[in-house]
């Protein structure tokens, strides 16, 4: 029974894979108005599966064994971690925050590595070192096309009316590129627990893993699709061919060597940088851009919290944890609260100030 619902959890946080991952794929194409919504989460679907199945096998072995020991993964643990991660995606679903899914699997498998003492930290710092130098590369990145492709002789190249059809259908191709990507890198999160477990063979959860990815993009990749591709800064054609194919680019290869990476994160950041370089400092005070990367930092963090609790009470029964950690968190909210308190009383007595005078 508890294998069932395992897998079920599991695939219900692929479900969530899917919607998420879906503002990193064709959101590109889908804001520069090549390519409608429904048309481009179908195409999306398809290749993520594609992704999965033909490649996702390094990145599971990873989340399955590479964070912390197989031996430690048992079926509830696989259960409660599986829980903890599904759990944090689906609220940003709900928000329509594109949020790494491998920060929020990777925190709740080391939740439980904490529990037993068993995250391989090697391992973890070279995944942590990777989440924190891509989306930088992906920035920088961006903004150096963006120079670039505002040079005069590129601009005129790019601005005839022949090079249109090309750029759609290579701003397309580059988005189908980068879904493939996803699915190579982000099926593992859903599934990567339960063959760490032994509850699903790595081809069962590859295949069953990538189905259901496909089916969240349909499903609930609208809100996500609309936040990247509308939101955040307009692009053109060929700024959305390089993003899209710097971020697949980057996925690929992090996938081929087993290394979980925050997708959604370097194409973001990617379009942050496209934003950057058009408009300079303005595009960082954007309201959903300060709430991405807040969700950026906290996700996984609360992913591991959760996951680590959830283990503490139901399997070893240890609620001491639970206390300490209770307190901390209203001791973060009383502080918040206080800052917010005299940040608020400043503002009144300058206002008063202005108003004396």
């Amino acid at each position: 029974m508890l294998s069932i619902i395992a897998i079920i959890i599991g695939l219900f946080f692929a479900l969530n894979i899917g919607g998420s991952g879906a503002a990193a794929s064709m959101g590109i194409a889908y804001g520069s108005g090549v390519i409608k919504k429904g048309i481009a989460l179908f195409c999306c679907s398809i290749a993520v599966f594609l992704g999965a199945w033909l490649g996702g096998g390094e990145v599971v072995k990873t989340i399955g064994s590479g964070i912390v020991p197989s031996s430690t993964f048992t079926v509830p643990l696989a259960l409660i971690v599986l829980t903890a991660a599904a759990l944090s995606l689906f609220l940003a679903n709900i928000f329509g925050i594109p949020l790494s899914t491998s920060e929020v699997a990777v925190g709740a498998v080391v939740g439980a590595g904490v529990v037993y003492q068993s995250v391989i930290a090697e391992n973890l710092i070279w995944i942590m070192l990777f989440w924190l130098v891509t989306p930088f590369v992906a920035f920088l990145i961006a903004i150096a096309a963006s120079k670039f492709l505002t040079s005069k002789w590129v601009h005129r190249l790019v601005s005839t009316r022949k090079a249109v059809p090309f750029l759609s259908i290579l701003v397309v191709f580059m988005g189908l590129f980068e879904a493939f990507s996803a699915g190579m890198n982000n099926v593992a999160n859903a599934v990567g627990p339960l063959v760490g477990a032994g509850i699903l063979t790595k081809g069962n959860g590859i295949f069953w893993g990538g189905l259901f990815v496909a089916l969240g993009v349909i499903l609930l990749g609208r809100h996500v699709l609309e936040t990247n591709g509308k939101k955040i800064t307009t692009l053109k054609l060929e700024e959305g061919c390089i993003i899209s194919g710097t971020g697949a680019g980057i996925v690929t290869a992090a996938s081929m060597l087993g290394i979980p990476v925050p997708l959604t994160q370097i194409t973001t950041s990617s379009i942050i940088g496209i934003g950057f370089a058009k408009h300079g400092k303005s595009v960082l005070k954007k309201d959903i851009v300060v709430q991405l990367l807040t969700v950026w930092l906290v996700s996984p963090v609360l992913a591991m919290v959760l996951s680590y609790t959830l283990i503490q009470m139901i399997i070893e029964h240890n609620f001491y944890p639970i206390i300490a950690m209770a307190g901390m968190l209203i001791s973060v909210f009383g502080i918040l609260s206080l800052i917010k308190g005299t940040k608020h009383h400043k503002e009144e007595l300058l206002e008063k100030k202005i108003s004396i005078r």
